[in-house]
């Protein structure tokens, strides 16, 4: 493939990377053992996820908006998703994976953020669990648990399903 026909090839493609986002968080979910399910089109939620607990099966729709922090960024005190969303579950995860330009091959680190911490905004929503410090994002004072294993772990809980 010569150079001009990659070109041809990625116009029309997305500045950000939001799909490669929602397949690094599938991965991340399947590493960890959940069941990851795609809808057919995507109306809403990202992906389903379930897992067996006990006597029943945990069921989990979650959303992804990841975070691309570009070079010249500045230290923001809250940092996270401000925006629609398209759709909203009681037991829903809000997952914001966060890259930077050096991170661009994974994230820096992912919020598993329940729809209990998503709150109104003139623009739609907002959850900002990190703040942008010095080039990075980093977890916010009091929202430590809701990053890597910890805040995923916090949705391993008996509601979903009985299992016939």
């Amino acid at each position: 493939m010569n150079e001009d026909t990659a070109d041809s090839l990625l116009k029309g493609a997305p500045d950000t990377r939001d799909y490669f986002a929602e397949m690094y968080v599938a991965g991340v979910l399947a590493d960890a053992g959940w069941d990851v399910y795609f809808p057919r089109r995507d109306r809403g939620f990202d992906m389903i996820i379930s897992r067996p607990l006990e006597a029943s099966t945990v069921i989990r729709p979650v959303q992804v908006k990841g975070k691309y922090a570009t070079d010249g960024k500045t230290n923001k005190a809250a940092y996270g998703y401000v925006g629609k969303l398209s759709a909203f579950h009681d037991e829903m995860i809000l997952a914001i994976p966060y890259f930077t330009s050096e991170s661009a091959a994974a994230p820096l680190m992912i919020a598993w953020m329940p729809r209990g911490e998503l709150r109104p905004h003139s623009r739609g929503w907002k959850c900002q669990p990190a703040r942008f410090v010095d080039g990075a994002p980093t977890p916010r004072p009091g929202y430590n648990h809701f990053f890597g294993n910890p805040g995923l772990l916090r949705f391993e809980v008996a509601t979903g399903i009985s299992i016939l």
